[in-house]
């Protein structure tokens, strides 16, 4: 028996009778809530959601169903294995607290649970003002219970939109078209991204660009572990969701997470949906302890004009990055894989001896030194090889990442040896120990720069509990990554700082890495061009709070590992790849440079400077510009740029990486459509405006720019500058608050266009 209490008045409104008289009578009265924005229904017999109206837009965002839908699931483990609960478990509901604007609704009575007091407690409150909803779970009656995941909010139904996009914070950010679309012709019901993890902000939106769109989020500012979600149901209805992980407590009565799952409704595409996000995110503790914010990251990180990325012994890494750097005449510096004694991707961390030897190795990272050249080598933060000789020796499996099962986690990366690599847990004292003490090793005996930690930006749900921390759920694994930085750092005896790097970018790490390597702008070349486009999403929310740098791009065929087994060795390793990808190449450095990004090389040789010529010097350009331009494309902000229209391009795409495009009968040329110009704006902490574009074509291309000064708080009068590789040159004044300017690009030119109010000096870099 159901039991309804609390209230008498159901309110109906005018707006709702209009939209969907008698839509739900056959599951009984509907219960709203709402403020000047929104409006939420929910069936009175059982709180299933039925209505999720935006009022501004007269818009309502459910299908309209006879699918029961629950709210919430929890996944409880027990001997026998796990026991599944949802809202219709339940034999008794009740609404116990509600006004115009908050709700409150209890579920109890449990057929499946033997305990009286085990009750769900869901609460939903819309802001004042705003299109915003945030909802709260709890638990209560589960002692001697281990909660696995609770799964809330879900908000099944969703309507579809016009031109329908789909953006997540996928470490970089990704961007799905169509995305019901894409999921049934790939055979895909659902998306997971973990977080911390590759999802890198708690952000995903659904919307249509200039229209309504649904924005999830959740306000937990301690790096809770937590899954987001898209699922797409039989009936083509996309589901929003997030999977809460508790601690596995069984001495503790109640869960709650530590925060608000956030829904909104916004207007407008994923650039409005960062800065929404962006407003709470630079409030959060990692925003005021980032790094680059407070002044920590070495100078010499910060004055990187290019990265190469190359990988081996010294002698195809280090004169290379000498080369180059004589040729830019600016800081170049170095991204080193493949220095280590053991064979890539199965013997770490059995880094040591570096495999040119100890003397070698020291006396060229020291020669590289004197000539201003920095090196960052390759450390996996959270791997080893169960091949190994330390992974019995040290009896390695007590210290990895446990599954409820006990199971380690165990994947072959490594597609020519095929042997494994096992997931170390940071939550264990040993392990943060162990790597602690190697990458010591490799700033203090051998003098290295820093350290690339590889996988750092990712975190893993342990059940082990010899590690010494909560079972399960918590924010252990980035506290344990804080203090393995904090350990590396304090047993530094450089003279100099030392930088360390992850992989991908993440907003949990802000205050702990120097730097991200932001791989995906190059992504292409390891998940071909259909599907999920990269774009700057993690730039636009954090870009003055962290380097991001690098990306795969190259001229030349992956390299092989002289470690790994010979008769599995490609023919065509470091050779030219043929020049119909040279257009990929420049598209690659086109984006890094208008997105904020260090620009990077991978794979070069001194042979590129004659035999690709124009592409190395467009790199060089690139270069340049950005050199002149730091006050925006270090340490700028993200703005929406003028809408230009510029032309796109057939490009053949090389699907070539370590692994990629290297199996039998992978496809390895693909073709895609691109854009031949790319332009960002960035505002300076001084208050002025740059736009940086960069094209790729070979010829000449008029850019039109026209907008309104106040859009980005400039005076209605000021001056025009154009930073070039050269410098700074003064092309113009603007009047009457308008900006009517034409800029004739060259073939394959870069520039950045500043606007400077007139009561605005112009400053320094920053």
């Amino acid at each position: 028996m159901q039991v309804i209490r609390c209230f008498t008045v159901i309110l109906f409104i005018s707006f709702c009778t209009l939209m969907h008289a008698g839509s739900f009578e056959d599951h009984g009265e509907i219960i709203y809530i709402k403020n000047e924005h929104l409006l939420l229904g929910f069936n009175s017999k059982d709180g299933t959601l039925r209505r999720f109206d935006d009022i501004t837009e007269h818009l309502p965002l459910l299908a309209e169903t006879d699918m029961k839908n629950s709210l919430w699931h929890i996944h409880i483990r027990t001997s026998s294995g796990i026991t599944s609960l949802d809202m219709f478990s339940a034999s008794l509901f009740r609404v116990e607290t509600m006004d115009t604007g908050y709700l409150k609704m209890i579920w109890s009575d449990f057929r499946e649970i033997d305990n009286p007091d085990f009750e769900v407690v869901a609460s939903v409150r819309l802001n004042k003002n705003e299109p915003v909803s945030k909802w709260k779970i709890y638990l209560r009656g589960i002692r001697e219970r281990q909660i696995e995941k609770v799964v809330f909010p879900k908000i099944n139904g969703l309507k579809e939109m016009d031109a329908e996009h789909l953006i997540v914070a996928d470490w970089m950010g990704s961007l799905l078209k169509e995305p019901r679309k894409y999921m049934r012709k790939n055979n895909r019901n659902y998306f997971g991204w973990a977080y911390p993890g590759h999802l890198s902000m708690q952000l995903l939106a659904l919307y249509n660009p200039g229209k309504t769109g649904l924005y999830l989020s959740c306000n937990d500012s301690s790096a809770y572990r937590k899954n987001f979600g898209v699922g797409l149901d039989p009936q083509g209805y996309l589901s929003f969701q997030i999977d809460n992980f508790p601690e596995y407590d069984t001495s503790s009565d109640t869960y709650s997470p530590d925060y608000d799952a956030i829904i909104s409704t916004f207007k407008g595409d994923w650039i409005t949906a960062a800065e929404y996000y962006r407003e709470w995110a630079v409030q959060q503790k990692w925003a005021r302890e980032s790094r680059l914010k407070n002044g920590l990251v070495p100078s010499w990180v910060e004055e990187t004009a290019l990265w190469i990325w190359n990988r081996g012994k010294v002698q195809g890494v280090l004169p290379p990055a000498e080369e180059l750097k004589k040729r830019l005449g600016l800081p170049v510096n170095v991204l080193w894989h493949w220095w280590h004694g053991c064979p890539y991707d199965e013997g770490f961390p059995e880094y040591f001896p570096p495999r040119d030897g100890e003397t070698l190795f020291k006396n060229q990272i020291t020669k590289a030194e004197e000539q201003g050249i920095k090196t960052l080598v390759y450390m996996n933060q959270i791997q080893w090889g169960n091949a190994t000789e330390s992974w019995e020796k040290e009896n390695a499996s007590q210290h990895a990442v446990k599954g409820t099962d006990g199971k380690t986690i165990t994947h072959v990366y490594n597609i020519f040896s095929g042997k494994a690599l096992t997931t170390m847990c940071m939550g264990s004292s040993f392990w943060r120990d162990k790597y602690a003490s190697l990458a010591g090793k490799a700033i203090n005996d051998y003098h290295v720069g820093g350290i690339y930690m590889d996988q750092a930006c990712l975190g893993y749900l342990c059940y082990d509990p010899s590690h010494g921390h909560p079972l399960g759920g918590g924010n252990y694994w980035v506290k344990g990554s804080g203090e393995v930085t904090r350990q590396i750092r304090s047993s530094s005896r450089s003279t100099d700082k030392i930088a360390l790097s992850g992989e991908g970018v993440s907003e949990c790490w802000l205050p702990y890495l120097d730097l991200f390597l932001t791989l995906q702008v190059s992504k292409e070349r390891y998940a071909g061009v259909e599907g999920w486009q990269t774009i700057p999403l993690f730039q636009t929310v954090y870009h003055p709070y962290a380097v991001s740098y690098g990306s795969y791009s190259s001229l030349l065929s992956p390299p092989y590992d002289d470690l790994w087994p010979k008769e599995s060795a490609p023919s065509d390793t470091l050779q030219l790849l043929n020049e119909s990808f040279n257009e990929q190449f420049l598209m690659e450095q086109a984006r890094s440079f208008v997105w904020g990004i260090q620009p990077m090389i991978a794979n070069y040789k001194d042979f590129l400077a004659t035999d690709r010529k124009e592409e190395i010097d467009y790199l060089m350009k690139l270069a340049k510009v950005r050199s002149q331009g730091l006050k925006y494309l270090l340490y700028g902000e993200f703005v929406r740029a003028p809408e230009i229209k510029v032309p796109e391009k057939e490009l053949k795409i090389s699907r070539l990486s370590i692994y990629a495009g290297r199996e039998a009968e992978r496809v390895t040329e693909l073709q895609g459509s691109f854009s031949t110009i790319y332009t960002a704006a960035w505002k300076s902490d001084d208050h002025m405006l740059g736009i940086a574009m960069a094209s790729i074509l070979d010829h000449t291309f008029p850019v039109k720019l026209r907008f309104d000064t106040k859009t980005y708080g400039l005076q209605p009068t000021g001056e025009i500058f154009l930073i070039k590789e050269n410098g700074k040159e003064k092309i113009g004044k603007y009047h009457n608050g308008k900006i009517n300017l034409t800029i004739q690009l060259s073939p394959k030119d870069a520039c950045i266009l500043e606007f400077t109010s007139d009561n605005q000096s112009t400053l320094g870099n920053r």
